[in-house]
């Protein structure tokens, strides 16, 4: 291909695919110069799990990076085994490589660590932190944005956890002052100072969305009145109840909608934030002389359920917390058109995709497969029968789910200790899921065993550390077809 042309991923967190419109012309113009996957999914709903499957290419349970590990005792359960290369890894010896914002790539040891990592790791944890104290700044959020939930820790106690809750404030500084603004800068200091003579690569990792929804102006009063979705506020019938005992529902089944059209104006004017963060950044490259050369991929780790269904938070399967925006922009020398594809598609896709597209070695048994035959117009599909993405619990393994998409339909298996809830839903007639088929044995018995047969297979092949017994759709019929809505 000859000079091998510059990296930048822009990741955003907990962006709902359904989040952008007319508050984010500067994602909206990079997007319609980009080939754009309008069914992309993450690989597991929760920040750790989520990256480590996006950077190595292999679902959660191939690398064993499962929940995120605050705790000693769960480390084990929440960082990328040894062995498993990552897209910084493949980057690092040709590129001049650069990390900016959050860092929640866990590895064995933690990159940013490794004595002869050669990216330029500018993370927010601790840096941004320590700009405050030396500016005499307070760090967004506080307790007024945080709740008390149980949580149950090693499957045998239940321990008070503290996690963020839909509270909005108006964040007294300014942008720089603000995480996404330090991100910003640092992005934008990594442009600046790369070596010229080698391509560049840039992960930028900003936290927009994600709470605390305590943002400055003028995004805090930007979105005035925001048109929410039909299922904001709505527990659907025959909903799995054993969200009640997730944070999702903990938290989030205690407001209403008019407590969710307060909340969304906020995460939207946090979404604008996030708009004008990447319109900066692009500017920056064209003013370097860069952007036709850059491939460009904007993604976020994961959605936000933001009170539909009433939930808050991610950490479940429904469209809301596992569907993200994915995009490619592609340098001019590629000669690929922009585009849009609806086939179902994976974040764990990504890394196989900027291996074939970069010229690089794929790393031995990646679980995704590289996107530019749908790209390239060589491919209808990809010819596999489904994606899989998987819950395994937020600080601890606790709450767990496991999810195959098939086309049109979603198959949810929802457990908690000896509880087991299934769901189906068919997301082109119910796009919102408020329809669980899954009682419909007559007409979807056949298809959910068949669903189920196949994660089992996936499961076994993963190394799974649970099962989904043979009986299990009998037993959900039995156990909840009495109390059915």
């Amino acid at each position: 291909m000859g000079t091998k042309p510059n990296v930048v991923v822009i990741m955003a967190d907990q962006l709902r695919w359904d989040a952008l419109g007319a508050h984010t012309p500067n994602i909206n113009r990079l997007r319609a110069g980009s080939y754009c996957f309008e069914r992309a999914y993450c690989a597991s709903p929760l920040c750790v799990p989520a990256r480590g499957a996006f950077f190595t290419g292999k679902y959660p349970n191939v690398t064993g990076s499962l929940i995120n590990p605050w705790t000693e005792q769960e480390r084990i359960h929440g960082f990328v085994r040894p062995g498993h290369a990552s897209l910084y890894d493949l980057l690092e010896s040709d590129w001049d490589s650069w990390h900016t914002g959050k860092q929640h790539l866990f590895a064995e040891p933690k990159p940013e660590q490794r004595a002869d990592s050669r990216t330029h790791w500018r993370q927010l944890e601790g840096r941004y932190e320590a700009f405050l104290k030396a500016n005499g700044k307070k760090k967004p959020g506080g307790p007024a944005f945080q709740g008390l939930v149980p949580e149950l820790a090693y499957g045998k106690i239940t321990r008070k956890r503290k996690y963020s809750i839909p509270t909005v404030g108006r964040f007294e500084e300014e942008l720089d002052y603000f995480y996404d603004g330090f991100i910003l800068n640092d992005s934008l200091a990594a442009i600046r100072g790369r070596d010229p003579g080698k391509p560049f690569a840039l992960n930028a990792m900003f936290l927009a969305p994600h709470p605390p929804l305590h943002i400055p102006e003028p995004w805090y009063s930007l979105i005035r009145e925001a048109e929410l979705p039909a299922n904001v506020g709505v527990w659907a019938d025959n909903q799995s109840p054993l969200q009640l005992y997730n944070l999702t529902g903990m938290l989030g089944s205690s407001y209403t909608t008019e407590d969710w059209k307060r909340i969304w104006n906020v995460y939207l004017g946090l979404v604008a934030l996030l708009d004008h963060c990447v319109g900066t950044l692009i500017d920056e490259l064209k003013r370097h002389e860069l952007y036709d050369d850059t491939l460009i991929v904007f993604a976020s780790d994961h959605g936000e359920m933001l009170g539909s269904h009433r939930l808050w938070q991610k950490m479940c399967m429904y469209e809301e917390s596992v569907r993200t925006p994915l995009s490619f922009k592609f340098p001019d020398s590629f000669g690929i058109r922009p585009g849009r594809s609806e086939e179902p598609v994976s974040s764990v896709d990504v890394l196989p995709t900027l291996c074939e597209a970069l010229g690089l070695e794929p790393p031995e048994g990646m679980s995704g497969q590289s996107l530019l035959p749908l790209v390239r117009g060589k491919a209808a599909t990809l010819g596999r029968e489904s994606l899989f993405i998987q819950f395994d619990g937020n600080g601890a393994r606790s709450n767990f789910q496991r999810c195959v998409i098939a086309d049109r339909y979603k198959l949810i298996v929802d457990m908690f200790k000896d509880e087991l809830f299934v769901e189906l839903y068919d997301m082109e007639a119910d796009p919102q899921e408020m329809n669980n088929l899954a009682f419909q044995a007559d007409s979807h018995g056949g298809r959910i065993e068949s669903m189920l047969e196949n994660l089992r297979g996936h499961m076994l092949a993963t190394g799974d550390m649970l099962d989904v017994p043979s009986d299990a759709y009998g037993r959900f019929l039995t156990d909840y077809g009495p109390f059915k809505s």
